[in-house]
């Protein structure tokens, strides 16, 4: 083998050898990299060249890192194939939504948190570590069916998520072990160290409210998930099917999850709303300290309750039909909902006797549930009147031979829409030959009657007369908000995720427990958004994170191994503000 020796640059390749150094090095490196040459290494009778970069250590000039760029033919070879340096080829990978719930649960502390409270042990990845990837994964990637080992390297954070996870960490088993140490007593600990840094960060201490979600969701088991019933773990036979409510408390302002009960339905437990209303709120104070007060919501198919002396607040709806006075009527002490904190509605707000108390009343008027009333009617009298023409035109065409009371029946339930019968008249003659005709009708007056007195309106009750009118509907609406954002991330129906999985108690605990955090980040950015002045719901949030992509560039090799250089794409300035409201930048890939 030859003798080594350095040597310069030889002067017939200075012009490969310019451009390639014009490519290897990026604008911002050539400010900052004074000291760059290019040297050649004669090796076995050939010439190598290397791109040396000096620098004065000790104040004395060293070489303190080099690029192999391969021999003058390679040199020659990679430029002329790839003029400008254009890269090879590229790889889109998640950034933007990634590197933001990163950002907040790593300001919340959730690793640390968790693993202060489960304890730390000689675990490759700490339980904490777990759980924040498990509330990042839903985050990103609600309803995937894939796993963290094959989702997390479709994203960026394995360049900037700290300590580095190994791939054989992310197996569905080890995940599933170390999520299951989360259970019991852990989750309520967890929640309480969580609640206090929260509130922290809302800088507000306001009223509360407490939810009971009945219909959380069902768990299906992967062996059979249609089966009436199999042995649970506890050896007694039940239903293949886990239901399980959530209760939970949440900020008025955000619908912000602080503290939460997950429960299974028919496991004899007392999961009664008082009884879950007076769990909730000694978990709340208890983490808190003092007596907070807290306002129980409850739901359309949950009634008011009638008499809450030295007990908490409420608020909750009254079936309208129940109430056709009161739609129609114009109660006292009219009052009007500022249009810029709900725009798009109107309230009346006033006193009325219901069910023989009298209570605060306020008839909600929204333009939005108005025109979604409005398209659900047409679609239910579009697929009503098809099946009506096609019944009438088989009774015509004579090929229905049925008594006539089958055949009203059947017409009674085609009509049985909501709001349809209302609007929609039917009518059934015998004919001269002794058969049946079917006609029908839509009364447009009924339909605008129907459009101007019930639709969009929505009567709500309280005990609270020191609320404000906004503040009433915005507590009523924490509900739906609530349920919106944990049916996005976790579905009503979780179906097991592989063959073999048997949901246990504690994998619909954890669960729970991963979806409410996920729910918590979520309107917690959702929150800094509105500070901002970006009004985005939680899915619109994502999807405008989402679109931060980051994109991995390889370029040709030059003899050594191939180059590769990371980039985030350029987007509008949404992007760009949410880019600066979670300091993104932090995460971004170096040039």
């Amino acid at each position: 083998m030859g003798t080594r020796s350095r040597r310069t640059a030889h002067a017939p390749v200075s012009a490969l050898l310019n451009a390639l150094y014009a490519l290897a090095i990026s604008p911002r490196e050539r400010y900052y990299l004074k000291m760059a040459s290019v040297v050649g290494k004669r090796v076995g009778g050939r010439t190598y060249y290397y791109l040396a970069e000096s620098a004065r250590v000790r104040g004395e000039p060293r070489i303190v890192s080099q690029r192999y760029l391969g021999s003058a033919d390679d040199i020659a070879a990679a430029v002329r194939a790839r003029p400008g340096g254009a890269p090879v080829d590229s790889t889109h990978l998640a950034f933007g939504d990634v590197a933001a719930g990163w950002r907040v649960l790593t300001d919340l502390g959730l690793p640390d948190l968790v693993d202060g409270i489960v304890g730390r042990q000689r675990a490759e990845v700490s339980a904490g570590t777990y759980l924040a990837l498990a509330v990042l994964h839903r985050l990103v990637a609600p309803g995937s069916e894939t796993g963290l080992a094959a989702w997390w390297p479709t994203t960026a954070a394995p360049r900037f998520v700290r300590p580095r996870l190994p791939a054989a960490a992310l197996e569905r088993r080890r995940v599933r072990r170390a999520l299951g140490r989360l259970a019991g007593g852990h989750r309520e600990d967890i929640e309480a160290a969580l609640l206090v840094r929260v509130r922290n960060e809302l800088g507000s201490h306001g009223p509360s409210l407490v939810l009971d979600l009945p219909g959380f969701a069902t768990f299906l088991d992967g062996t059979n998930p249609h089966a009436d019933a199999d042995p649970s773990p506890h050896g007694d036979r039940g239903p293949r099917a886990r239901m399980a409510g959530l209760a939970v408390v949440v900020t008025l302002d955000g619908a912000v999850p602080l503290v939460a009960r997950s429960y299974q339905h028919l496991r004899g437990d007392d999961t009664s709303f008082p009884a879950l209303t007076a769990e909730l709120t000694d978990r709340f104070r208890a983490a808190l300290g003092g007596d907070t007060p807290l306002t129980v919501v409850t739901g359309a198919d949950q009634a008011a309750p009638q008499n809450h002396a030295g007990g908490p607040h409420f608020v909750g709806p009254l079936p309208s039909s129940e109430h056709p006075d009161l739609i129609a009527a114009r109660l006292t002490v009219p009052r009007a909902v500022n249009p810029a904190h709900l725009p798009g509605v109107t309230a009346l707000d006033g006193r009325a006797r219901v069910a023989g108390v009298d209570r605060r009343v306020i008839r909600v008027h929204s333009t939005n549930l108005q025109a979604a009333q409005t398209r659900a009617l047409a679609q239910d009298l579009a697929h009503a009147t098809r099946r009506l023409d096609e019944l009438a035109s088989a009774l015509r065409l004579g090929v229905v031979d049925r008594p006539r009371a089958e055949i009203a029946a059947e017409v009674a339930r085609i009509a049985r829409f909501r709001w349809s019968d209302r609007v929609l008249s039917t009518r059934l003659d015998r004919t001269s030959g002794g058969g049946l005709t079917l006609t029908w009708h839509v009364d447009e007056r009924a339909y605008a009657r129907l459009r101007s007195e019930l639709f969009g309106k929505q009567l709500l009750t309280t005990d609270h007369d020191d609320w404000s009118v906004p503040q009433v509907i915005t507590a009523y609406r924490a509900r739906y908000h609530l349920e919106s954002t944990l049916t996005h991330l976790g579905g009503p129906l979780v179906p097991a995720p592989t063959p073999a999985w048997r949901w246990t108690d504690d994998d619909v605990e954890v669960h729970g427990l991963v979806t409410v955090l996920a729910t918590t980040v979520a309107h917690l950015m959702r929150r800094r958004a509105q500070r901002v002045g970006l009004d985005l719901s939680v899915r619109e949030l994502f999807r405008r994170l989402a679109d931060v992509e980051e994109t991995r560039l390889r370029y040709p090799s030059t003899g050594g191994r191939p180059r590769t250089r990371h980039v985030l794409a350029e987007h509008g300035d949404t992007a760009r503000s949410l880019v600066d409201l979670f300091d993104l930048t932090a995460y971004a890939p170096r040039s």
